[in-house]
């Protein structure tokens, strides 16, 4: 048997890890800036999250949600204390895709309708629903295709009042991410966020605030829609939650009344998953890597802002893009094999900048030494 062939593949065989490096089977060390998809929160193989998922497989590492798991709610407590959310209820799954799925159902059993406003550019999942709300129509089989999607264009106010306007009565939620990551990092204005949050009042109508990969302290904030000063009404999180654990969830606003079967997980909550995402929390909270991620991001954009070969430098804390000429096309290639440096890219010619909310300053200073470096090669 071999392996389903659905991804490029970089030819690099990562081996270990340990905070911003990472070693290939050669024993070559590279910096880390993208950590697997904005996943690496805390850094990698971070010491007290390490001792965190030993001693509990030591103990249980696994049993089903049909007994009580105390550890769900050391989580729920702690994830609302260092959130700031705490009068919203925790549901947990498996990722970020099932977190949007059961936010756009939980939407509409709420609100009785179909329709969802997503928009263009959006990445939300590959299951069925959350595929469906992705402005991407090569992922979306034709079986996930359906008609209660509306698409509009990102921060556009107009069109969204306008689609408030015809269809208000039929809209179920407006799903949005704060900053959009796969669609190139592009940040959601606050007063766009402001507007959202003002129609679905008005409509009765759900705010999700698609969290995945803009939440759990990479901007700087918690949740990278707090910068608008809003709250949604379900956050749906999952990659930097576990630091490579999988786990996701939605937490849910008070309005949402629960009852049995509407939702539910084999895998969601477990022992192990909740041990790793405890110690993200404590990890986040004791080294206060929310400020870090502010400060070194700060730093980073305005180095950024200052290489003239760049341009529509963007983002919040350490989730930055910036746009290269297609004459630098090959940028992101040249900072892994040559320079040993993993980013991250958005098609065209975009560099996106997630690590570790601990990357330390010195850090910062190397990366942007060698992308000067790097671009320096460039020139005729």
């Amino acid at each position: 048997m071999k392996l389903f062939d659905v991804y490029p593949l970089n030819d690099i065989t990562i081996t270990k890890a340990l905070g911003t490096r990472v070693w290939d089977d050669q024993g070559t060390e590279y910096m880390d800036l993208y950590g697997g998809h904005a996943v690496i929160s805390i850094g990698h193989t971070h010491p007290h999250w390490v001792k965190r998922i030993e001693d509990q497989l030591e103990q249980i590492a696994f049993y089903s949600n049909s007994i009580k798991i105390p550890l769900q709610n050391e989580l729920a407590a702690k994830l609302g204390e260092v959130s700031g959310k705490t009068e919203y209820d925790l549901f947990l799954c498996n990722s970020g895709a099932e977190a949007n799925e059961n936010a756009l159902k939980l939407a509409s059993f709420h609100t009785g309708r179909k329709k969802i406003v997503a928009f263009k550019k959006a990445f939300h999942g590959r299951t069925s629903l959350a595929v469906a709300a992705t402005d991407n129509p090569s992922i979306v089989a034709p079986v996930n295709e359906t008609d209660n999607i509306i698409f509009l264009p990102f921060n556009d106010a107009d069109a969204l009042e306008a689609s408030f306007k015809a269809q208000g009565n039929e809209i179920a939620a407006v799903i949005i991410e704060g900053i959009q990551g796969v669609g190139g990092i592009n940040v959601a204005a606050s007063e766009f966020l402001r507007q959202i949050r003002s129609l679905c009042d008005a409509h009765g109508a759900v705010y999700i605030a698609d969290s995945v990969q803009c939440g759990y302290g990479r901007s700087g904030k918690f949740f990278s829609h707090d910068h608008a000063g809003v709250n949604a009404d379900i956050y749906s999180m999952a990659k930097g939650m576990g630091n490579g654990f999988p786990i996701g969830g939605i937490i849910i606003s008070p309005k949402f009344k629960a009852k049995h079967s509407m939702l539910g997980t084999t895998f969601g909550g477990n022992h192990l998953a909740c041990a790793a995402a405890l110690a993200v929390l404590e990890v986040i909270e004791k080294e206060n890597l929310m400020l870090n991620a502010e400060k070194v991001g700060a730093y980073l954009m305005e180095e950024l802002r200052a290489i003239p070969e760049l341009s529509g430098v963007r983002g919040y804390g350490l989730m930055i893009g910036f746009d290269v000429p297609e004459s630098h096309k090959n940028l992101k290639k040249d900072l892994l094999f040559k320079h040993k440096v993993f980013t991250g890219e958005a098609k065209p010619n975009v560099i996106r900048l997630l690590p570790s909310l601990a990357l330390t300053m010195e850090d910062a200073k190397t990366f942007i030494n060698i992308l000067k470096t790097t671009i320096a090669q460039y020139q005729p």
